[in-house]
This record gives structure tokens, C-alpha cells and sequence, in this order.
């Protein structure tokens, strides 16, 4: 089992760092950047054996057209200072995943712009890819935006990780992507692409199984099977990442957390982290049970 980080977000509004919408975790970026180095170091000291560039919300969703255009370059850039600073001061061995954000906010497929995709997505590549040791597309609602922003990868040789994040509803007869598709075309995707890991995160941790036990058939052995979920409530249909912050559930501290990862592991998992709301005590919990 590989050990990912947490939700950068919600650690960083706990630690008292800029946060707030529409910016979210770009906040600390433009304010603070050396706060996203402090918590990209707590979960490396919580066991994370990847951690992920904090330019999330380096999109004009979160930080709007004229900005991203503006200071986007110069933001993600402080993202991969940031997460390679960390990585350093620990003097372990971690690798850094370079974040393929939503291009039009999290949750929404029906937000996608096909016309516009490539002209965010570039400098979003171009930054990061001399940097970073491998991609990791997050938090994504429907293929036809993965298919588009993989094109545009360069042929560097390095690994492509994708992780969706599944519809909300605990009792479907099947996992659904936000965009109503099913794990048959998502593994469809993955062959296609040549992924090595497919991961769902951004959804309730009661979601993830299903969607593991239904894809795992459906994929060549050598892919990976990975989950981070979120400590949100359910998200209906018409949310947006930009309508407020959410609640963090209460129910979901470390040692439950725990108890579903162990559950993804026993279905096929073998990389395991957490999204919003899920912190370095959720991460030590998981690298204490699953590396010692």
C-alpha cells in the first residue's frame, strides 16, 4: 500500500492560512506560499509517500480569467517551490504528483468547455511538467475532459494517474461518474490511455467500494486501484465547488477513515490517501495500520 497526502484545503483553513471562496486553496499561495511547504510537511511526517502541487484552484473558476492569465505561470510555480521545499527540509523519499485540476470546478461534467480546454490547460502542463515526477488528473467528472487534457500531455515518459469522483448516492445499482457514466467506459479509458493507476476521490468514503470491486475486473492487473476521499456531506447535482464551504462530517475522524481504507485494500487497493477534510491525523493513521 502507498501512502497520499490529504486534503490541502481544509489544512490549510485550519492551520489559520488565507483561505476562503472563490480562491480556495489558491489563497495561500498568493498570501502565504510558505504555509503550503508547512502542510505538505505534515503529511510527508504523517507518512504520505506522495504529496500533490497545490495549484488546484490555479483556474479562473477560483481565481478568475484575468488572474489566471495574469499570474496562473507564476502561482503554479510557487506550487512546485512549495511541495519540492517540503520534500527536501524531510530528507525523504517522496514523490511529487503534478495536479491536472477540473478546468471548470469540481463536480459539474455539464460545466465543461471542450473549446476552451486546451487554452487553461497548457500553461497548467507546461509549468509543472519539467517538475514533477509523475501527473495525477483529480477530482474528475466525465471523460470527455480526461480524454482532452491527456492528449495534450507531453511524451515524457512519465506515469499518468487519473482519479473521478463518483456520484453521492450510497444504494446505486452501479458507480457512476458525476456525469452519469458507468466503470465500463472509465476502464475503457484507462486501456486507452495507458494509465497506471486509476483512483476515485472528492466523494463520500461509502461510494468507493462499489466502484473498486465493479472496475478491478475491468482493467489490465498492472493498473493500480486507488481511493481519497472526502469528509464532505453528500454533493447534489447543482453543486459547484464555489457555493460555500461545507460542513467536515463528524463521524469520519482517523480511526473510521481507517476502517474504509481497509476495506479498499482488501477490494484491490493499493494506493490510499485522502481529499477535503481528511488531515495528517487521518495520514498517520493509515501509514501506522498499513506499514508496520
Amino acid at each position: 500500500m502507498k501512502i497520499l497526502d490529504g486534503g490541502l484545503g481544509r489544512e490549510l483553513a485550519r492551520r489559520g492560512a488565507p483561505f476562503r471562496q472563490p480562491e480556495w486553496s489558491a489563497l495561500a499561495l498568493i498570501e502565504a506560499p510558505e504555509t503550503v511547504k508547512e502542510v505538505h510537511l505534515d503529511f510527508i511526517n504523517a507518512g504520505s509517500e506522495v504529496i500533490t502541487t497545490n495549484n488546484y484552484a490555479v483556474v479562473p473558476f477560483h481565481i478568475g480569467q484575468e488572474r489566471f492569465e495574469t499570474d496562473g505561470v507564476r502561482l503554479i510555480k510557487v506550487a512546485i517551490e512549495q511541495a519540492k521545499n517540503a520534500v527536501k527540509e524531510s530528507g525523504k523519499n517522496v514523490k511529487i504528483a503534478g495536479c491536472l485540476p477540473p478546468l471548470f470546478g469540481s463536480y459539474r461534467a455539464d460545466l465543461f468547455q471542450p473549446e476552451q480546454a486546451k487554452s487553461l490547460a497548457e500553461p497548467i502542463i507546461n509549468t509543472l511538467a519539467p517538475e514533477v515526477d509523475f501527473w495525477l488528473a483529480e477530482t474528475q467528472s466525465c471523460l470527455k475532459e480526461v480524454e482532452t487534457v491527456h492528449a495534450l500531455l507531453p511524451q515524457d515518459g512519465k506515469d499518468y494517474w487519473v482519479s473521478f469522483t463518483l456520484q453521492d448516492e450510497i444504494k446505486q445499482e452501479q458507480a457512476l461518474l458525476r456525469s452519469g457514466e458507468n466503470m465500463q467506459q472509465v476502464a475503457d479509458f484507462i486501456k486507452q490511455s495507458n494509465a497506471k493507476a486509476v483512483l476515485f476521490n472528492c466523494c463520500q468514503p461509502e461510494v468507493i467500494l462499489q466502484a473498486i470491486n465493479e472496475i478491478k475486473g475491468l482493467i489490465p492487473e498492472s493498473v493500480q486501484i486507488g481511493a481519497y476521499a472526502n469528509a464532505f456531506p453528500p454533493q447534489d447535482e447543482s453543486a459547484t465547488a464555489n457555493d460555500g464551504l461545507d460542513e467536515i462530517r463528524k463521524d469520519l475522524d482517523a480511526p473510521a477513515y481507517l476502517g474504509f481504507a481497509k476495506q479498499w485494500q482488501q477490494a484491490g487497493a493499493s494506493l490510499v490517501g485522502g481529499c477535503c477534510g481528511i488531515g495528517p491525523e487521518h495520514i498517520a493513521e493509515l501509514s501506522q495500520f498499513f506499514k508496520e
